[in-house]
């Protein structure tokens, strides 16, 4: 008897053992996808309102990135300056390996505001840029966001004035 007593306080704590690894790996990915979609969205902070924008020969046409709620076909694309590499928040979409040494990838999303976007360009305001990051695992492309982070650029905070503002 006292043998399946034993066992039985065994087996719980293997299973208990089990689901803390489980745990602290989802952590762990989700932690370092907040990080990574941060990093994203501090290079759009360093821009200038009219350097926000895409690269449109970055933009998948395909899944996961056009069926995500942030895409719009209408997003605010431009041409960067040197190699593509060198400006990542030029890249709508991209691939990184974390801290982890795990694959993630970085979606970019940038759409001008107007009067069917959330939130709406107000009445006789400024134009703003919604732009909104979205980290997803690498090597699951269909599952969950592990990240996602919005932010809002309002052409008189973010450097400087477009030239259609």
């Amino acid at each position: 008897m006292a043998m399946v007593m034993l066992n039985v306080g065994i087996l719980a704590i293997v299973a208990s053992y089990n689901a803390g690894i489980i745990s602290l790996k989802r952590a762990s990915k989700l932690s370092t996808a907040a990080t990574l979609a941060d990093a994203q969205m501090e290079q759009y902070r360093a821009l200038t309102w009219a350097a926000i924008a895409l690269d449109p020969s970055t933009i998948p046409a395909t899944a996961p990135y056009t069926t995500d709620a942030a895409y719009s076909t209408t997003q605010v694309t431009g041409t960067c300056s040197g190699a593509l590499a060198q400006h990542n928040e030029c890249n709508a979409s991209r691939v990184v390996t974390g801290p982890d040494h795990k694959p993630y990838r970085v979606d970019s999303y940038v759409v001008l505001s107007t009067a069917s976007t959330t939130p709406p360009t107000p009445a006789a305001g400024r134009p703003l840029r919604i732009v909104t990051v979205v980290v997803r695992d690498g090597n699951n492309l269909s599952g969950r966001p592990l990240a996602r982070l919005a932010a809002t650029f309002d052409s008189s905070t973010a450097g400087g004035c477009a030239p259609d503002c």
